[in-house]
């Protein structure tokens, strides 16, 4: 495995769904708003939190972690490591993790042109 690339980090951008960050009840209520096995509805929760967060990156961190997403894709990784030890404010468990982390790359992509 390429040491570039960490699955943490993905897990860190995911922290704003996970339980333990328990900080804004509005959030917290968006998040299970949400069908999260809806490609339309995880992007617009994307949209929604992860951008802001994805913004407060530096430019190379933004691209490291989208490398990182497409990495942990093109080895076929069940990701695993990142919903096993989460526990999230889902209404749903994502039933099909590597849907979540395409949407999750084509977000994140999206988001990298718009200040390009």
């Amino acid at each position: 495995m390429n040491s570039l690339y960490k699955i943490v980090d993905i897990k860190n951008l995911l922290f704003v769904f996970d339980i333990e960050n328990t900080t804004d009840d509005a959030r917290e209520r968006l998040i299970v708003s949400k069908d999260v096995n809806s490609r339309l509805e995880l992007a617009e929760l994307f949209d929604d939190l992860l951008r802001v967060e994805f913004f407060e990156y530096t430019t190379n961190e933004q691209d490291l972690l989208i490398e990182t997403v497409r990495y942990f894709l093109n080895e076929h990784d069940d990701f695993e490591r990142v919903f096993g030890r989460m526990t999230t404010y889902f209404d749903d468990e994502v039933e099909d993790r590597r849907q979540f982390m395409t949407v999750l790359l084509e977000c994140l992509s999206r988001y990298r042109r718009e200040v390009l």
